[in-house]
């Protein structure tokens, strides 16, 4: 994929969606009751998944799209009806019939676009995940709570939503009983490429310390288990360098295989291995073990368990009507309306898992447990 400039994203405005409430307690009812909303950076996940989202909304209008360009612009607010195309993220703001923003773009403008948006009144909704650094995040839920007014989210990860459910309920009904130790797993099934393409998501000033999917996993293994306290990691950059659209090679400084030991409150250890070099691997594997049974979740998603005393795994029921399903769109603007709090994400969810992202990063980098 092409990889955009910093000057580019800065000239033209792109930004991904997150969701909070700032003080958190809903503030403020739009008289009106439609909610008029801006869209600045609309990406493939923008376009394919909130944008239709929102428009299923009876009391959500999109009246204003911001993208790299006024063209890409236009283009957007052609293809789903929106009215105002806009060449830069200022001009966006600045639109008073703008009451909240879904910012699309990558995480090193999400700090730069949410505090900007909240001085111009606007209601934001974030992607995830929340920013570049912990303290670009500590920054944004800063500017939240100086607005309660405001409501702010962030776009939670919808990867775990098939099984998050069953292992709460499971969990909290003593399946397992203690809690022992959990083992996961993220990787692909490739094998280390000199030849591999240059992604954004290897640039740690578009992506920051995140690597691979390992802020989402953290996110949805918190429902489960709740947070950890303590750190321990190891990282590898196995291809140093790869190739971007242009051809040229570019030095890789985020790793594509790591180890991450971690501690709950209640002492259980969760070990974490996420790799793009694990050729030929089983995929995405979760293993919860307790005193008294075992969870297993495999690549398909599919839940299963054993209690103290059965010879095997069975697997566990698991209907669709029982499943979590995505309503970011939609909380974001049940909460502006003034008819419930933002649960998922808010922007204090969104600080923990930045800190213990770069905890993972500083362990890695020093050797020492954080």
């Amino acid at each position: 994929m092409t990889v955009p400039t910093r000057r580019e994203f800065l000239n033209l405005g792109v930004l991904p969606v997150a969701a909070t409430l700032g003080g958190g307690a809903v503030t403020q009812t739009t008289p009106r009751g439609v909610i008029r909303i801006g869209i600045i950076g609309a990406g493939e996940n923008v376009r394919d998944v909130m944008i239709p989202a929102f428009r299923r909304i009876p009391e959500c209008q999109l009246v204003a799209v911001a993208n790299t360009s006024l063209a890409s612009s236009q283009r957007v607010a052609t293809q789903f009806d929106i009215p105002k195309p806009y060449p830069h993220w200022k001009a966006l703001l600045d639109d008073r019939d703008v009451d909240a923003v879904c910012i699309g773009t990558w995480p090193y403008m999400h700090h730069t676009l949410t505090l900007a948006a909240l001085e111009h009144g606007k209601h934001v909704l974030c992607q995830a995940r929340m920013a570049n650094t912990a303290r670009e995040a500590r920054d944004m839920l800063a500017a939240s709570l100086r607005h309660p007014e405001l409501v702010c989210q962030l776009v939670p990860t919808s990867t775990s939503y098939r099984v998050d459910n069953l292992l709460r309920t499971l969990l909290a009904d003593g399946f397992v009983g203690d809690l022992l130790s959990v083992e996961i797993q993220r990787v692909g099934r490739g094998f280390a490429d000199p030849a591999g393409a240059l992604d954004w998501r290897h640039s740690q000033e578009f992506s920051g310390l995140n690597v691979m999917n390992l802020g989402s996993t953290y996110e949805s293994t918190m429902r489960w288990l709740g947070r950890g306290t303590r750190v321990m990691a190891m990282a590898k950059v196995h291809v140093p360098y790869r190739r971007a659209a242009n051809g040229q090679l570019s030095s890789v400084m985020l790793p594509d295989h790591v180890d991450v030991l971690y501690e709950l409150a209640g002492g259980a250890q969760v070990h974490m291995r996420f790799s793009e070099t694990t050729g030929l691997s089983n995929g995405s594997q979760t293993w919860i073990h307790g005193t008294d049974g075992t969870i297993h979740v495999d690549d398909r998603q599919a839940v299963h368990g054993g209690k103290r005393g059965e010879t095997a795994l069975r697997e566990i029921p698991n209907p669709p009507e029982g499943q979590a399903v995505s309503r970011v769109e939609a909380e974001f603007v049940g909460a502006i309306r003034g008819l419930a709090p933002v649960t998922m994400n808010t922007f204090e969810i969104g600080v923990h898992y930045m800190e213990w992202t770069e905890a993972v990063h500083r362990s890695a980098a020093t050797g020492q447990t954080v």
